[in-house]
C-alpha cells in the first residue's frame, strides 16, 4: 500500500506507530487535540515489565524489549533504566519464574538482605522475591519527546470529531477545523477511542476508570542508590496489589495499587478513598520515603471486559482501532503490529478481540491478568 494515513491521537501508542508508519514509507498525519503525550500517556511512571499471566503478552514483550533497545540506539539516549523490577509474593514470582530459563531476560530469587540492596527505602519482606534485571523503569518523558521530534511537523493540533468510511474506500477525518481524506486511518485516542469507534459503527467493551499514583521525593544520597521497580501481590501491607518506580532521574518513587475508582456520581468520594489507601499503603510498604508525597497523579484507565492488561485493535473497511490498559510498554512492538495492519489491509492475526489477548487460554472474562 501506498498513500496518506491518518493516526489520531500523539500518545505513545499513536507516536509510535506513525514513525513505523513514516518507515514504511507511508506518509502520515497525526492528530492531537491536546499536548502530545498529555493524556493517558501522560506522567513519568510506567513500568517495563515481562511477566503477564497470558504467554502471548510475554512473547509480546520479549519482541517489545528488542523494539525498546531499536529505539535506545535510533535515538541515542537510555530509555528503560537499568535498575531492573521486583516481584514480591506468591503470585507474582510464580509469574515471573516461569520464564526464568528464557533467553533475553535475566531473572534471579532475592533474600531480604537483597531486597533492601536494590530497593533500599522497602520495608523488610520475608516472603518470595525475585528481580527481572532486564525490566526496568520507562523514561517515559524522554520516550515521547523523542518520538514528537521523529513525527515532527505531521502533527496537525486539531480535535477529531469523527472518523468516517468513503463509499469509495478510504476514510474521511472529521475535525473541528473541516474535514480532509486518507486512504486509512488508526485511531490511538485513549478514552475517546470507543467514541469514535462507536460513530463508525464498531462497539468497543471499554471501562473508563481513575487510577492514583502518589509520587515521594527522595533525598540527595538516595537519588545515588539503587532504586528498582517493584509489584507486590503478596498482601503483606494490607492491599492485596501495589506496585512502585522511581521517576524523575531518581529524584521521586511513584507508588500505586493495582486498582482504580469508578467514575460515577461519588467519583471524588472514590478518589479521596483511593488517595487514602495508596498513602497507607506507601507508609507501611516503604518507609523510607518521605511520609507525605510531593503529588498525587490522577490518571484514567481504559480496560478491556477480558482481563486487566487485555487490549486488541478492531477494524471498521480502512479504519483501526487500538484499546486497553497498560500498553506503553508494548507501545514499540504495538506500533509496528498496528503499521503492518494498515499495509495490509487487515488486523494482524493475535491483535483481533476474539483473541482475548491478555486473558489466559481457558481463561474466564474479568480474570486477573
Amino acid at each position: 500500500m501506498t498513500g496518506q494515513v491518518a493516526v489520531i491521537g500523539a500518545g505513545v501508542v499513536g507516536l509510535a506507530t506513525a514513525w513505523a508508519l513514516e518507515r514504511r514509507g507511508l506518509h502520515c498525519s497525526v492528530f492531537e487535540q491536546g499536548a502530545p503525550g498529555g493524556g493517558q500517556s501522560a506522567g513519568e511512571s510506567r513500568i517495563f515489565r515481562h511477566a503477564h499471566r497470558d504467554p502471548r503478552q510475554f512473547e509480546l514483550a520479549l519482541r517489545a524489549r528488542r523494539d525498546w533497545r531499536d529505539w535506545e540506539e535510533a535515538f541515542g539516549v537510555q530509555l528503560i533504566s537499568p535498575d531492573g523490577s521486583m516481584v514480591l509474593g506468591e503470585d507474582a514470582v510464580s509469574r515471573l519464574e516461569r520464564y526464568a530459563d528464557e533467553p533475553g531476560i535475566e531473572v534471579r530469587e532475592l533474600t531480604p538482605e537483597e531486597i533492601r540492596e536494590v530497593l533500599p527505602p522497602m520495608d523488610r519482606f520475608d516472603g518470595p522475591a525475585m528481580i527481572d534485571e532486564t525490566a526496568g523503569a520507562i523514561r517515559t518523558r524522554l520516550a515521547l519527546a523523542n518520538l514528537i521530534r521523529a513525527v515532527g511537523t505531521n502533527l496537525i493540533p486539531e480535535r477529531v470529531e469523527a472518523v468516517l468510511p468513503r463509499i469509495t474506500g478510504g476514510v474521511e477525518v472529521v475535525t473541528e477545523n473541516g474535514s480532509r481524506t486518507f486512504d486509512s486511518a488508526v485511531v490511538c485516542a485513549g478514552r475517546g477511542t470507543s467514541f469514535l469507534a462507536e460513530a463508525s459503527g464498531v462497539p468497543i467493551p471499554v471501562t473508563d476508570r481513575a487510577h492514583v499514583r502518589l509520587c515521594f521525593p527522595v533525598d540527595g544520597a538516595g537519588r545515588e542508590r539503587r532504586l528498582a521497580c517493584f509489584q507486590d501481590s503478596s498482601g503483606f501491607w494490607g492491599e492485596d496489589a501495589g506496585y512502585g518506580s522511581a521517576v524523575r532521574g531518581n529524584r521521586e518513587y511513584t507508588v500505586g495499587l493495582a486498582v482504580s475508582a469508578s467514575m460515577d456520581a461519588t467519583a471524588a468520594d472514590s478518589l479521596d478513598d483511593l488517595t487514602a489507601r495508596t498513602l497507607d499503603y506507601a507508609r507501611r510498604a516503604m518507609p523510607g520515603l518521605s511520609p507525605w508525597p510531593a503529588q498525587a497523579l490522577h490518571c484514567w484507565v481504559t480496560e478491556l471486559p477480558w482481563a486487566p492488561d487485555g487490549l486488541a485493535i478492531w477494524q471498521s473497511a480502512d479504519t483501526f482501532f487500538v484499546a486497553g490498559h497498560n500498553l506503553f510498554k508494548l507501545a514499540p512492538v504495538l506500533g509496528r503490529a498496528l503499521a503492518r495492519s494498515v499495509a495490509s489491509g487487515e488486523v494482524e492475526p493475535g491483535f483481533r478481540p476474539e483473541d482475548r489477548l491478555g486473558a489466559s487460554i481457558g481463561e474466564p472474562a474479568g480474570s486477573a491478568g
